[in-house]
């Protein structure tokens, strides 16, 4: 049986050639901002946890090591959506599993993405709504866990505002999030645990 201290995620000697370690534990229902500037390593941290990049050290996610699955199965678990999503297919309609479909279009018009979100080309979408519909991607399996590159950079105030109300609801049921951020008052906004990257080594913001 796992015992509480357990659940949460857990970021033991994490690092890479390029940056780390990283030790960090983050409890659920808890947003964790990342500022600093470009280049500071910020996004390597997130894709280090999904394990894309080349990495060692040990995550741990509700009881469960990264070592303990595939690597599929791990980021099902912990998405991460970067600054500028990939897409696998032209067709919008192919990147949300049918059972998500109905709870995806809820998500989509709370995100101001338009009546038929789906429907058409990934080609004709703007910068703002492929950021919006890649969060609505993750956000529909309601994961245990989030990685999140700039989710609002694109965004203008009012898709910022929806964004953010999405992100403490899912907070709030105990999700955890961390999300790189430029944004100076966001961690403020979204009552989040303020961290910055400097010498590509995390530290708390005072």
């Amino acid at each position: 049986m796992r015992c509480d201290r357990d659940r949460g995620l857990h970021i033991e000697d994490l690092r890479s050639d390029l940056a780390g370690p990283f030790d960090l534990v983050v409890p659920k229902g808890q947003i964790v901002t990342i500022a600093g500037p470009s280049g500071s390593g910020k996004s390597l941290f997130l894709r280090m946890i999904a394990d894309l990049d080349v990495n060692t050290g040990r995550v741990r996610l509700d009881g469960r090591w990264r070592s303990e699955m595939p690597a599929p199965e791990w980021r099902r678990q912990i998405p991460y959506v970067a600054a500028e999503p990939g897409w696998w297919s032209d067709a919008i309609a192919d990147h949300v599993a049918p059972e998500h479909r109905v709870a995806a279009e809820a998500l989509a018009a709370r995100l101001g993405v338009g009546a038929r979100p789906f429907a058409g080309l990934v080609a004709n979408l703007s910068t703002g709504e492929r950021q919006r519909l890649a969060l609505v991607r993750a956000l529909v399996r309601e994961t245990p866990a989030l990685l999140l590159d700039e989710p609002t950079g694109p965004l203008d105030p009012v898709s910022t505002t929806a964004v953010e109300a999405l992100l403490r609801e899912r907070a709030a049921a105990g999700a955890i999030i961390l999300m790189v951020s430029h944004d100076p008052g966001q961690s403020e906004r979204l009552s989040a645990r303020a961290l910055r990257m400097a010498a590509r080594r995390l530290e708390a913001v005072p």
